[in-house]
């Protein structure tokens, strides 16, 4: 029998480049992604895969392998676009133990814009100073490879952590900051919400961390114009929270817009 479902399409590697690796119709691809593509991949001449630049997607075929370059073709530019018609900017209170590495994979899957940590009153982990560049570096080292293994056209920026009060003072630029909260009633307010949402917007979402937001908080939010949302009858944890909320505001931009 045949499905209709069933034809799949080839995957493509995508790797990222800056302008600086783009000469004319070519791109040089040289470092950990030269390494990746001849030792790991063992990709030869004719292959092809996606190089990202500049939040544009070409379609490349590998033209030569030199010492310490790729150089590929560009066969089709403006292949693909990955990118949502909105921004999503993600405050994650600061969670404990791995959860955020996770939270950080699953939100660029997903097509967030940034990512920022934040300290909240109710986080239980407390990053020394001298530690946070080495965790920034790691956690941007994850984004990235969500990035090319989801096919986005950009890699979204890990944020140094912020204080609640340097979040509030972000979230005064936003054009829409979504507060879910276990006390609100009904998922109402939920779309409402999200009838707000237009496409080009900034819209933010900061989700409690294991200890869930102070009343404190949630207030400071409200006055900068945070809208307290539902995620459903149950009780989430913050990082299946910070999945669904992203995941929720993915889902109707990609519908609606």
């Amino acid at each position: 029998m045949n499905c209709p479902y069933a034809k799949v399409g080839k995957v493509l590697y995508n790797f990222f480049v800056t302008s600086e690796n783009k000469k004319e119709n070519c791109y040089f691809i040289t470092g950990d992604d030269y390494n990746h593509i001849k030792n790991v991949l063992r990709m030869s001449v004719g292959e092809q895969f996606l190089v990202s630049c500049n939040d544009i997607s070409d379609l490349c075929e590998i033209e030569s392998i030199e010492s310490d370059t790729v150089i590929v073709k560009i066969i089709k530019e403006n292949y693909q676009s990955t990118n949502l018609p909105i921004n999503i900017h993600l405050f994650q209170g600061l969670p404990k133990s791995d959860k955020l590495e996770l939270i950080i994979q699953k939100a660029v899957e997903l097509g967030v814009a940034t990512v920022t940590p934040v300290s909240m009153k109710r986080s239980i982990v407390k990053i020394e100073d001298k530690k946070k560049k080495s965790k920034q570096e790691r956690w941007q080292a994850i984004a990235t490879a969500a990035a090319k293994q989801s096919k986005r056209t950009s890699v979204p920026e890990v944020c140094d952590i912020l204080s609640y009060k340097e979040f509030i003072a972000k979230a005064k630029n936003l054009d829409l900051l979504l507060v879910p909260y276990e006390c609100a009633e009904g998922m109402s307010a939920t779309k409402e919400a999200l009838k707000q949402i237009k496409s080009g917007m900034n819209v933010g979402i900061i989700i409690g961390p294991e200890g869930g937001f102070e009343e404190k908080e949630i207030d400071a939010a409200l006055e900068v114009g945070g809208k307290v949302i539902s995620l459903g009858s149950r009780i989430l944890r913050t990082e299946t929270a910070a999945i669904t909320s992203v995941a929720m505001c993915m889902l109707h931009s990609e519908m609606e817009l």
